[in-house]
């Protein structure tokens, strides 16, 4: 995805933030709501890492406390020509990964600890390569701040029903009055996940290709993706299933659902294709045959 379309992108989403104050309070609430969209962009920038680290519980590992998951992520990281990132484990049983960080220099990769026993040596390192490719593209600020002004409008739509809303002729008040209130309460969150979606899906192609490259190889990520698909879904994240508005973050959905209408609306590309993708990148090469597994020291 170019710049400059994430860039109109992230407009959107604040200028859904914007609209969804001015339908609830009118010119106030539109201003009040650019006050809050400044404050959660720059509060994103520079905490964005602490802030979803923090929330996953994420705990720092380094060569002694897990040196060969920690020499892995090095090695990949020399490989992108990268700085060293700062490595994380999460303590649940879903296997999955995220980065985070404004920029390269201050960037972190996770994996939980479901991933770490789960998957072998290539998958894992599948699996971290596409992380570090995010990196590398500078992807983790933008999906950040992404999840950070989805979760203020998903906030704003659940205070919505408490807070006063008049319809005012002269442009103060709410234009929509009560209306106004509604449709920001219905429609303000799937706004907001379509703009996710539309972000965060080209950019898991993106970092599954230059993944592999940083890899070495494209097989290790496609089979990682094969037991993501089988595992993952049957595993809850509840820290995941309480702030959606982070799931983008996933190397894969960590949400539970179903239903066809959950994965229509998932911020992720469909599994299938990606591997799809993947494999024809090195067609007729043998999967990975290193199938030891965790755990990971």
């Amino acid at each position: 995805m170019s710049i400059t379309r994430t860039a109109l992108l992230l407009a959107a989403l604040t200028a859904l933030f914007l609209g969804a104050g001015y339908l609830i309070g009118g010119r106030g609430g539109m201003i009040i709501a650019l006050g809050i969209a400044a404050v959660t962009n720059i509060v994103a920038y520079w905490n964005s890492d602490r802030m979803v680290l923090s929330m996953y519980g994420a705990r720092e590992v380094d060569r002694q406390t897990a040196p060969e998951f920690y020499g892995l992520v090095a090695r990949l990281a020399a490989n992108a020509g990268l700085p060293m990132p700062r490595v994380y484990v999460i303590d649940s049983p879903q296997p999955n990964a995220f980065a985070t960080g404004r920029d390269p220099q201050h960037a972190a990769v996770a994996a939980t600890s479901g991933l770490l026993s789960a998957m072998n040596r290539d998958e894992v390192e599948g699996v971290m390569a596409h992380e570090l490719a995010h990196v590398k593209h500078r992807d983790t600020l933008t999906m950040t701040v992404t999840a950070t002004i989805a979760g203020a409008i998903s906030m704003l739509a659940n205070l919505a029903i408490f807070m006063p809303s008049s319809r005012s002729d002269d442009g103060r008040g709410a234009p929509l009055g009560g209306l106004g209130t509604i449709l920001v309460m219905i429609l303000g969150p799937i706004a907001a996940m379509l703009v996710q979606m539309a972000i965060s899906r080209s950019r898991e192609y993106e970092a599954d290709a230059e993944g592999a490259r940083i890899a070495g190889s494209p097989d290790g990520l496609a089979a990682a993706l094969e037991r993501l698909g089988e595992l993952s879904g049957r595993v809850a994240n509840p820290v995941a299933e309480a702030n959606p508005a982070t799931a983008h973050l996933f190397i894969v959905n960590p949400l539970r659902g179903g239903s066809p209408l959950s994965s229509l609306f998932s911020t992720h590309p469909d599994l299938s294709d990606r591997i799809a993708r993947l494999r024809a990148m090195a067609p007729g090469r043998p999967s990975p045959t290193n199938r030891r597994r965790g755990p990971w020291g």
